[in-house]
Order: structure tokens, then C-alpha cells, then sequence
């Protein structure tokens, strides 16, 4: 692991985002409430909130970290048709918080995709990025 020690604890957020796409007769399933797993979204966002928890579990050399703040938040997008996934972080701290906001957002998405697969298994997860960090050395950085 990255030594740490020497940097100042200072207030660290991250925002990532992805996306789930699906045909659209999965997307209504999926708002009527009417999954036979039950309640997707709310089921993943419960989900990517317990895996930003446990990061340094999962990714190797991640240091375990005692975040103050984390939301995820999934809105239907007919467009996709899908759902575009967002998850916020925060920490006060001596490192950032990207790969929690992240793996917030990955698990979240594996979420969905397991609780509708076996009405879709043509569900694609895309474009999980960074969409902003405060706090730190490096500062501000959006993408």
C-alpha cells in the first residue's frame, strides 16, 4: 500500500457514474415493481452502498477507509432504454475516495443485471467513469 501518513486529513468527495442498457419491456418490468427478485432498484442501491463500504476488500493495496457520506442514486432513462447509475462519496481523510465511488457504481449495475437476467441476458454495463473528485493534493478535477 501507498504510505500515506504524511498527507494532510482533508474532506475528499467522488462522483462516478455508469450505465445499465436493456430492452425496454425489461425497463418497464423493472418500474412496475414487478421483478420476481423483488425490488431492483432499490435492491441495488442498497447494494453499491454496501460495496463502497468494503472496497479495500475487494481491489488489492485499496486502503480501508471510514467514509462519512455515501448516496447512490439510479434514474430509468427511456432513452437508453436503461438506467444511468450515480454514486457520491465522502471522506475526511489523507486519501481519496474514486475507487469506493466507483465500486459503488459497478456493483450497483451487477446488481440489476442479476436480478433481471433471466428475462434479458442481453443487458449491457457501460461506461463506468469518474465524473468528479474534490479535496487533496491534486484539487478539484471534473470530467
Amino acid at each position: 500500500m501507498v504510505d500515506v501518513s504524511d498527507k494532510a486529513a482533508t474532506e475528499r468527495l467522488a462522483v462516478a457514474e455508469g450505465r445499465i442498457v436493456m430492452e425496454k419491456a425489461t425497463l418497464d418490468l423493472i418500474m412496475s415493481g414487478n421483478a420476481k427478485k423483488g425490488d431492483v432498484l432499490g435492491t441495488a442501491r442498497i447494494a453499491g452502498i454496501m460495496a463502497a463500504k468494503r472496497t479495500s476488500e475487494l481491489i488489492p493495496l485499496c486502503h480501508p477507509l471510514a467514509l462519512s457520506k455515501v448516496t447512490v442514486d439510479i434514474e430509468p432513462d427511456a432513452t437508453l432504454p436503461g438506467c444511468v447509475v450515480r454514486a457520491s462519496v465522502k471522506v475526511t481523510g489523507p486519501t481519496g475516495v474514486e475507487m469506493e465511488a466507483l465500486t459503488a457504481v459497478s456493483v450497483a449495475c451487477l446488481t440489476i443485471y442479476d436480478m433481471i437476467k433471466a428475462v434479458e441476458r442481453g443487458v449491457r454495463i457501460e461506461g463506468i467513469h469518474l465524473i468528479e473528485k474534490l479535496g487533496g493534493k491534486s484539487g478539484h478535477y471534473r470530467a
